[in-house]
């Protein structure tokens, strides 16, 4: 495997955890949400990822991975007693968005640690094309 098809790999896992952690962000600034355009709470997104086969020029192929899809977490928000608040029903609670701070940060933690593991591939690859054109000098 030349090295430039693995810097191209590594492009499309860069692209999927950016992804992840631009709807992680999302989620967490939407975690007090309790009115949406489409009406009621914010439901929490979920990043769903896939295989990608690669055809190369010369008949080879290679699997990278790509965002598959992005689903709304279908479990319910916590019910919170509060008849003050504007978006209460009737019995005076409120339906809170079904976003859990704790599991955005470790998904943001690990997002961010595969982006960076997947950009040191990148520039360990550069490095060696570097030093391979230099053995000619």
């Amino acid at each position: 495997m030349n090295l430039i098809s693995g810097i191209e790999l590594t492009s499309g896992a860069l692209a999927a955890q950016r992804m992840r952690l631009d709807i992680v962000a999302q989620n967490i600034a939407n975690a007090q949400t309790t009115r949406t355009p489409e009406g009621g709470p914010y439901r929490r997104q979920i990043v769903s990822f896939e295989t990608e086969l690669v055809k190369r020029t010369g008949g080879s192929s290679l699997h990278t991975i790509r965002v598959g899809s992005i689903t709304a977490d279908r479990t319910p928000g916590q019910q919170v007693y509060n008849p003050q608040h504007p978006d209460a029903g009737p019995d005076g609670t409120v339906t809170m968005p079904n976003v859990n701070l704790a599991y955005e940060m470790v998904d943001l933690i690990t997002a961010s640690r595969a982006y960076e593991a997947n950009l040191a591939i990148v520039k360990n690859s550069r490095n060696l094309a570097m030093k391979t054109l230099a053995i000619g000098k």
